[in-house]
Parts: C-alpha cells; structure tokens; sequence
C-alpha cells in the first residue's frame, strides 16, 4: 500500500472523472505545475494505484438496450470446473464482467444485450452451454443510479 496525500488523492479524484486529461489539465485542476503533476501520476502508476485508464462508451447508444445480472451456480465444485467456466465465460463479448463471488452464487455476471430476446439467445446458446453450469438467476437493470463511485 501506499502513502497518499491530498494532492495525489486530488489528482486520483480528477482522472477518475476523466481520464483522458494530460498532466498539464491535472496540474491545473489541483494547482500543481505540468512537470510535478507528471511525476506524481508516474509515481501512482508505478506504484499500481493507477492500473490504466479507459474509454467508457454508451452502451445503448451502441445498440445494446439490456444489461441483465446473472448468477452462476455451478453443479460440480472443483478446481477444474472453476477453470473450465471462467476460459469459456470470458471468451462470450457480451459478458462485461465476470465476478467470483461467495454466497448462492459461485459467479456474477454482467451481460449487455440488444433487447430481451438476444438475452434470452445468449444464455440458452452461450451461457447455459457453459461448462459446469447448474443453476442461473437473471436480474434485468431498470436503471442505473451510480456508475463507479470515487475511491478517494
């Protein structure tokens, strides 16, 4: 872990907002010069507080109207099942997150679809399909309220 301050909690905050700024624009933002602002964005990167910046897109504008929540409940429990799932899970585009998580579920998922009946396509032809898969429960997102809140 790392020691942060205000200026770099300062600058976390901005690029979390956009991260397409450069240093001069988060200097400016948190009152630092364009060659101290760099060093300490270096400083955060090299440190993995700052793991990549990316470009978030409009989902729906792009033609995907649906994001549905999935569980996975595999059937069988083992390493193997485990690794067996998660290749064959993440090579489905549609499925945006993939989470291992504890509780009734061994996975979550977050799909993006075109409409209702792609889902339905992509969980009886794709999902389903998947290795070691037992039980699914699907929670269609009405709306979203919060999209990554900030850390810092």
């Amino acid at each position: 872990m790392i020691d942060l301050d205000d200026l770099d909690r300062a600058i976390l905050r901005a690029l979390a907002a956009d991260g397409g700024l450069n240093a001069k624009q988060v200097g400016e933002a948190v009152g630092l010069s364009q060659p101290a602002a760099w060093r300490r964005i270096r400083r955060l990167e090299e440190a993995g507080v700052i793991r990549g910046r990316r470009l978030v897109l409009d989902r729906a504008k792009l033609g995907f109207g649906v994001t549905v929540y999935v569980g996975v409940r595999l059937a069988a429990k083992g390493r193997l099942d485990l690794e067996g799932f998660e290749r064959a899970v993440t090579a489905i585009p549609e499925v945006q997150v993939v989470q291992h998580v504890l509780g009734v579920f061994d996975y979550r998922l977050r799909v993006v679809a075109r409409d209702l009946s792609d889902f339905e396509r992509i969980l009886r032809r794709r999902i389903m399909t998947l290795p070691g898969v037992g039980a699914v429960e699907s929670n269609v997102m009405l709306s979203e309220e919060k999209d990554q809140p900030p850390l810092v």
